[in-house]
């Protein structure tokens, strides 16, 4: 399957016609990426220029698994274009603000599902048709749990308990199905000498975990500033990340308790299965089309009732509760407030099939929708295949 993700559809009037001949501190690129994620992506950008992470901002992460545009801005950054391997960063001005998640209205996508059967074919066209009128569940997909390590734990759970410790462990030396060669190396050297600081410092070569470790050797019980050392975007992933999942099984509660039994079926991706729905009648159709659920986290005020039992029995599986999913240090980072939609419909959604010229004897199936920022084109690609493939048995 080949996913390419066009241009962000970003505020027009509230951006573009902000960029100028020269004026503005901040430099606005467009940046196009393929089998990078965008926080690796902006890592290749910094290096090359010799720039500081807190320069750069952009309105949403993108899949490493796809050919993708987005916006980003540099304060003060060079006006001019960065070709790397696997990305090409081309300028487009000055503007005078930066550029965030506020700015992205939605995205386009333009999707190929490859090497498919007559029948898949035929089953997903089938499932396009009650996506139209019923939708997708909005769910987070697998992209936002990157940081999830071998241990299936999330770094943010230990964080919310005060166990700093447990929570370093994770950052440090938790394996990743993602971690290259040399991550996959110092992680083992972590796992195999935790709290030799002095010898780890010695045998690890310079980087960002030797860092701590060097901390570490002065302070070797002072875990709690050892966490708050480590990169400010990548603890703010880890609680999205953590949030994300929470969510995610709080629609699954709210799915299971407004759907009958046979229209759901589990697909398995993100950190846990999860139920997607098919066939709702009209009053469910409606109760889920304006169904928004909150974002968790202990600054949230829930009135007692269904949502809060449904939070409360989430919360329970990480031994914490409602008022306990915070973090108390540092400061500098939280969890999001907002609401999220439960379902979302695609726009514009059009597909054709075709003879697939790259596989001989099978079949294509294009497509082409919009989405609402924050929602997940994959998602609707599991909807399409996996969830239409069990409900169909």
């Amino acid at each position: 399957m080949k996913l390419k993700c066009l241009p962000e559809d970003f505020r027009v009037t509230e951006l573009t016609d902000r960029v100028t001949d020269g004026r503005g501190p901040f430099a606005l690129y467009r940046l196009t990426k393929k089998s990078l994620g965008t926080p690796e992506a902006i890592d290749a950008i910094l290096k090359r220029w010799n720039l500081a992470r807190q320069q750069v901002s952009y309105g949403g992460l993108k899949d490493r698994h796809a050919v993708t545009e987005q916006f980003i801005t540099i304060k003060n950054g060079p006006r001019n274009d960065q070709m790397q391997t696997n990305l090409e960063l081309t300028y487009v001005g000055q503007t005078d603000r930066p550029f965030d998640s506020a700015d992205n209205l939605g995205n386009r996508f333009e999707i190929v599902m490859r090497s498919l059967s007559d029948d898949e074919v035929m089953r997903a066209t089938q499932a396009i048709g009650d996506v139209t009128i019923n939708g997708v569940p909005n769910y987070y997909d697998d992209q936002r749990f990157g940081s999830l390590g071998q241990s299936g734990e999330f770094i943010a759970v230990p964080w919310c308990r005060g166990d700093y410790e447990r929570a370093l462990w994770l950052a440090l030396a938790d394996p990743n199905e993602h971690d290259r060669p040399n991550d996959r190396d110092e992680k083992q050297l972590l796992r195999d000498r935790w709290g030799d600081w002095l010898g780890l410092k010695t045998d690890m070569p310079r980087g960002s975990r030797r860092s701590i470790v060097t901390y570490l050797v002065d302070h070797p019980t002072d875990y709690r500033r050892a966490l708050a050392l480590m990169r400010l975007d990548l603890r703010g992933l880890w609680l999205s990340a953590f949030q994300s999942a929470v969510w995610n099984r709080l629609l699954a509660e709210s799915l299971r308790d407004l759907c009958r039994p046979e229209q759901l079926c589990e697909v398995e991706f993100g950190e846990r299965p999860a139920p997607f729905f098919h066939s709702l009648d009209e009053s469910q159709r409606w109760d889920l089309g304006s169904l928004e659920l909150p974002l968790p986290s202990g600054r949230l005020k829930l009135e007692s009732g269904p949502l809060f039992d449904r939070l409360q029995r989430v919360l329970t599986e990480f031994g914490l509760e409602p008022r306990t999913m915070r973090v108390k240090y540092p400061r500098d980072v939280f969890f999001s407030k907002g609401q999220r939609a439960a379902v979302y419909l695609p726009g514009n959604l059009q597909h054709q099939s075709d003879r697939d010229e790259v596989y001989e004897g099978r079949r294509k199936l294009s497509l082409s929708f919009e989405l609402p920022r924050g929602s997940y084109a994959t998602i609707l690609i599991k909807r399409l295949t996996e969830a239409n493939s069990h409900a169909q048995t």
